[in-house]
């Protein structure tokens, strides 16, 4: 889509605006929308994530009497504890992890759904990363069946599991 302005570069900023129940939508280029003086993107955020960290750890995962342990807790490598760590919402060094991680999993499954991070793949590698995340998809769904005792399933899947592998062999030797 084009700017709506000067309909040379793509809109990458959208606005829509409801005014007395009128809905208006704008798609500007980056250099249009700056050059608006109706908006301001100098903003400040409305909250903040140590505000966020800490409400959900002092609401939710923390009970008063692990609050009291939990804050006694600290990092042998930089000194942070965790009452500091939810006072400011990051962690101090990368031993806090290790550290705290038992405090940290939860929270981290609350805010992002999952404790495992699936980044972005650069393209070159792409396809291979995308097959070897399928392939261990499709693994776990076959342990899955099998526990479930759903063996004509489960063998669809072996064979499935086997296939692509088999392109993956194949792939890499060309």
């Amino acid at each position: 889509m084009l700017c709506q302005e000067c309909q040379r570069y793509p809109a990458n900023v959208h606005i829509t605006k409801i005014v007395n129940g009128k809905k208006t939508e704008l798609h500007l280029c980056e250099q249009c929308a700056r050059a608006k003086e109706e908006l301001d993107f100098s903003f400040e955020p409305q909250f903040s994530l140590h505000n966020l960290f800490g409400s959900i750890l002092n609401e939710t995962i923390l009970g008063s009497r692990e609050r009291i342990a939990a804050g006694k807790q600290q990092c042998p490598n930089c000194g942070l504890t965790f009452a500091q760590f939810s006072q400011i919402g990051r962690l101090g060094c990368s031993e806090c992890f290790g550290t705290f991680g038992d405090r940290l999993l939860p929270l981290l499954r609350r805010i992002h759904g999952s404790s495992n991070h699936t980044g972005k793949i650069p393209n070159r590698s792409a396809s291979t990363v995308k097959v070897k995340r399928e392939l261990e998809r499709l693994r776990e769904e076959l342990q899955q069946r099998i526990q479930r005792e759903e063996f004509e399933v489960a063998a669809q899947l072996r064979d499935r599991i086997r296939q692509i592998e088999q392109e993956l062999r194949e792939g890499g030797e060309q």
